[in-house]
């Protein structure tokens, strides 16, 4: 068996075992789980899940967010640690 063909074995196991698996981080598009999961290093789910509202009642799209400033996106995300590299990070 080749790498490939031994990839696309455990790819279709891990598909039937699990053909909708749950993401535990709340989100509406491809943008808001990018964040959340930028967000969830060193922090629990449950307070990304807490912080992302207050943060997308501000910014929504990309658009929106880099209208904030690096420290007013800090000031949200401050619950979640890391916040100074983590806004960085989203402002872009």
């Amino acid at each position: 068996m080749t790498k490939q063909e031994r990839a696309d074995f455990v790819l279709q196991k891990l598909t039937d075992m699990y053909p909708n698996p749950p993401i535990p981080l709340d989100h509406t598009d491809a943008y808001t789980l990018l964040i959340a999961v930028l967000l969830s290093a060193q922090c629990t789910d449950v307070r990304v899940n807490t912080i992302t509202p207050i943060l997308f009642n501000r910014a929504r799209t990309p658009q929106d967010m880099v209208k904030l400033s690096v420290e007013e996106i800090q000031d949200i995300i401050r619950p979640c640690g890391l916040s100074p590299m983590k806004s960085k990070g989203i402002f872009g």
